[in-house]
């Protein structure tokens, strides 16, 4: 419609520019003006047909107007503006679209969470970054009626299409990873790449671990082209396990490091998660209470230091040294997987006096800013 218009008015535009009364000089002429209303009821769209319009290139070419080609002149302005407009919206469309396909929006994702874990805030930071939409569904920790459903009875749990379970944070992001770039692949198919195990771990607890869970799978052309630089890949494997296994254990003992701390962490927990009144009630105060003694348990079985902090603080400062000073994020200019595991752990803290203890007193600052920007504009999706 806009471009018919434009259109429209670059021809009205031209014969008003190459018409006798444009050339020659002489008195502003009011036949246009007096033409207009002597039409009455016509108007230039709808009643008026094309009578109207050719009226009023008759009038413009046999009337004495001096100035007609300063109108021929702003008809014709009108008119590029409307091409530009037009030209811009349709480019803004291809341009969603092309977000939109290359986003994956085309899966249908669904997250089971609780919002304050670590492994869940780690799926979040990759799907928020890449741009893939997604819905939640917040479990109660204490029925857990809302993955009744499954047998895997932990989170977080992704649904693709309502049809493929995803189980354990790394292998969500992993699969997800290799289907992004590798989209003629079913999830189902590349959920293959990797089968879960069940074992018993060292205090005779039946765990499921799963395979290959910190590759991406993918053909030796794509790896190249994912991991340009030799020793990416390797790099990017060693951090996203070390943010599973060290960091995430000092998230506990760091946040129930005192009583004062312990309740304020799980007045947060209550205020975000869900809970019902009287489980919110006994889960701030008596949660609160077991965490602090949980978390004294977590120190001696991680062998922490008497102040916790002191650990955080050299892990938070080893993953900065990891990065170095050349470096935006460990992938480069864009945030890896590591990036994007060491981030979702850290954020849970936020709001709480470890986290502000943390920024104060590690060099993660700028790191962690670059970090909330990517993410909050999901520059991934390019």
């Amino acid at each position: 419609m806009a471009a018919a218009c434009s259109r429209t008015l670059c021809k009205v535009g031209w014969s008003i520019l190459e018409s006798p009364a444009a050339r020659r000089p002489g008195v502003v002429s009011s036949y246009l003006v007096g033409n207009v209303s002597a039409l009455g009821a016509r108007r230039a769209f709808g009643t008026g047909g094309t009578g109207y319009r050719s009226n009023l290139l008759s009038s413009l070419r046999t009337g004495r107007s001096g100035s007609g080609r300063v109108l021929g002149c702003a008809v014709l302005l009108g008119a590029g503006l409307g091409l530009y407009h037009t030209v811009k919206f349709r480019q803004q469309q291809h341009l969603a679209e092309e977000e939109t396909k290359v986003s994956g929006a085309g899966l249908k994702l669904t997250l089971y969470q609780y919002k304050t874990c670590p492994f869940c805030s780690k799926v979040r930071a990759f799907l928020d970054y890449h741009g893939l939409p997604y819905e939640i569904v917040e479990v109660n920790p204490v029925m857990r009626k809302e993955i009744k459903w499954s047998d895997y009875r932990k989170v977080p749990i992704l649904m693709v299409d309502s049809e493929v379970q995803l189980n354990d944070s790394s292998v969500i992001i992993s699969s997800l990873k290799t289907h992004l770039i590798s989209k003629e692949r079913s999830m189902t198919d590349i959920l293959q790449c990797y089968p879960a195990m069940k074992g018993v771990n060292d205090r005779g607890k039946e765990v499921t671990e799963y395979n290959n869970k910190y590759w991406v799978m993918l053909n030796e052309a794509e790896s190249l082209e994912l991991y340009p630089d030799k020793g990416m890949q390797k790099e990017e494997i060693k951090w996203r396990k070390w943010a599973d296994e060290w960091l995430v254990h000092l998230i506990s003992p760091n946040v129930y490091r005192t009583t004062d701390e312990a309740l304020a962490s799980f007045d947060y927990i209550v205020r975000e998660g869900k809970f019902g009144t009287m489980e919110g009630f006994f889960a701030k105060y008596v949660g609160a209470a077991a965490m602090y003694i949980i978390a004294k348990r977590l120190k001696s079985r991680h062998n922490l230091q008497d102040d916790v902090r002191e650990d955080l603080y050299k892990a938070v400062n080893d993953w900065v040294a990891a990065i170095g000073k050349k470096r935006k994020f460990m992938g480069g200019d864009q945030p890896n997987l590591a990036d994007l595991a060491v981030f979702g752990v850290l954020r849970v803290m936020e709001g709480l006096q470890a986290f502000d203890d943390m920024m104060q007193n590690t060099k993660v600052k700028h790191w962690y800013g670059r970090m909330e920007r990517a993410s909050l504009n999901h520059e991934g999706r390019k």
